[in-house]
């Protein structure tokens, strides 16, 4: 019996996917617990609908980080901190805080989560600092550390 998946159940497939299945598997599991619906011509328009949907999404939220890397290349992030002697500052500066950056000085919605930081930087200076921001797109985040007066 064919039938599209509604959920990604493991071992059978992913949401959207048409797999064949036994007709007491379909029957008594997969049907009542909403997991998949019977493969009818309908349910297949809708499938091939939420498919080409989904690809325009993608291909949209690709454009958009590709966009967003092309700005970041131009930017660089001003980030005060207090510091001590030596150069070393006061606690550390993280990604959440070169997002909050980007956001302040440039606009830019940049997840800090997105931002790559093998470590917290923790002295005054220039850094440049990873972004992933998705599709294996990525950019670079170039940012200044000063000391706060």
């Amino acid at each position: 019996m064919k039938v599209i998946l509604q959920k990604d159940v493991r071992g059978k497939g992913k949401k959207g996917q048409m797999i064949e299945v036994a007709e007491g598997y379909a029957r008594n599991y997969l049907l009542p617990q909403k997991l998949a619906v019977l493969a009818t011509a309908d349910a297949m328009n809708t499938m091939n609908l939420q498919a080409k949907a989904k690809a325009k999404a993608d291909a949209e939220a690709k454009a958009a980080a590709q966009a967003v890397a092309e700005k970041l290349k131009s930017c660089q992030v001003k980030i005060y901190a207090k510091g001590g002697a030596g150069g070393k500052l006061f606690g550390a500066v993280t990604g959440k805080e070169i997002a909050a950056g980007l956001k302040e000085q440039f606009d830019l919605d940049v997840d800090s989560k997105k931002l790559v930081l093998p470590e917290p930087i923790k002295a005054f200076g220039s850094y440049e600092v990873k972004a992933k921001l998705g599709f294996e797109i990525s950019g670079t985040v170039y940012v200044l550390v000063i000391e706060e007066k």
